[in-house]
């Protein structure tokens, strides 16, 4: 999906039963840090007679207009507060029938960045029922996706962001999208390879530490003449990936992880410490695909 302009768009999907004004803002500061457009999308199921109790046609018919209606309600109230909180941001709007991650996944495919919203659920409804619309999402999409269920901690001074580190290829391009995420916000960048000692040998564990600090200090190698006004700090830290990186971001603006990744990240769809961070992280969490995608094709790493 292109703008007008040839521009590719910031997209924000809006849950039309749980509308949520935090990932408007994020999105829309966003797209104004970008000087991208902005485009909100609601999609919907159609609804069947499935069900409970059996539904009569003119009973579904009734039940879908109400549905659109408070659908274009839900957009062009959206569409009106980011106007307000950034009058020249270019913006638009689609009500879409279908299910919520195919829309998302199409759309996503034309755009710079999604953005979603995510509930305080439990982890078992929230990363593995049927629908969980931001896991399908994380695990296909072609450009880095947001997942915005804690505030920014904007407060913080000096701000820094968080970005996980495997020396995979894909924790490469998270990097790549932290330093010029840190850039656009004048904000650090902290960069964290966590590891689980596992009963080794004095000497061994030594060199798994030595080895891993080699790893993180070559990721990060080469980033700084991009982005020379950025403050990078290393940090190798002992403990489950999921808690160092949840406990990190406790004070940050982001928390940056790879999908598709070779070591920490790896997994059914997102692995198990990028679907751990989702649910225990405390600031928006920003997944960024890796350089090869599905079908083998080059996937772009940021807007």
């Amino acid at each position: 999906m292109m703008s007008s302009g040839g521009q590719r768009p910031v997209l924000v999907g809006v849950d039309p039963e749980h509308p949520s004004r935090m990932v408007l803002v994020w999105a829309a500061d966003e797209a104004k840090r970008r000087h991208l457009p902005l485009h909100v999308l609601q999609a919907f199921k159609p609804l069947t007679r499935n069900g409970a109790w059996p539904r009569t046609w003119p009973d579904l018919q009734q039940r879908a207009r109400l549905l659109r209606t408070a659908g274009e309600e839900a957009l062009d109230e959206a569409t009106r507060f980011i106007r307000e909180r950034h009058p020249g941001l270019p913006v638009s709007a689609t009500l879409a029938d279908g299910d919520p991650v195919d829309v998302l996944h199409r759309q996503a495919e034309g755009s710079a960045l999604l953005v979603l919203g995510s509930r305080h659920l439990s982890a078992a409804r929230e990363l593995f029922t049927a629908g969980s619309v931001a896991l399908p999402l994380i695990a296909h999409a072609s450009c880095p996706v947001v997942v915005v269920r804690d505030p920014e901690h904007i407060t913080q001074q000096p701000a820094y962001l968080v970005v996980g580190v495997d020396g995979s290829p894909a924790s490469q391009s998270a990097v790549d999208y932290a330093f010029e995420a840190a850039a656009l916000r004048g904000a650090q960048l902290r960069a964290l390879f966590a590891w689980q000692p596992s009963h080794l040998p004095a000497a061994e564990e030594y060199r798994v530490e030595q080895e891993s600090r080699r790893v993180l200090a070559e990721t990060a190698a080469g980033r700084r003449e991009s982005h020379p006004d950025v403050t990078l700090t290393h940090e190798v830290v002992r403990g489950h990936p999921v808690a160092v990186l949840s406990e990190a971001s406790a004070h940050a603006l982001a928390l940056v992880v790879g999908t598709r990744g070779l070591g920490g990240f790896t997994g059914m769809l997102l692995g198990s410490v990028g679907q751990g961070v989702l649910h225990h992280a405390r600031c928006p969490v920003i997944t960024v695909p890796g350089p090869v995608g599905l079908g083998g094709e080059t996937r772009r790493a940021s807007g």
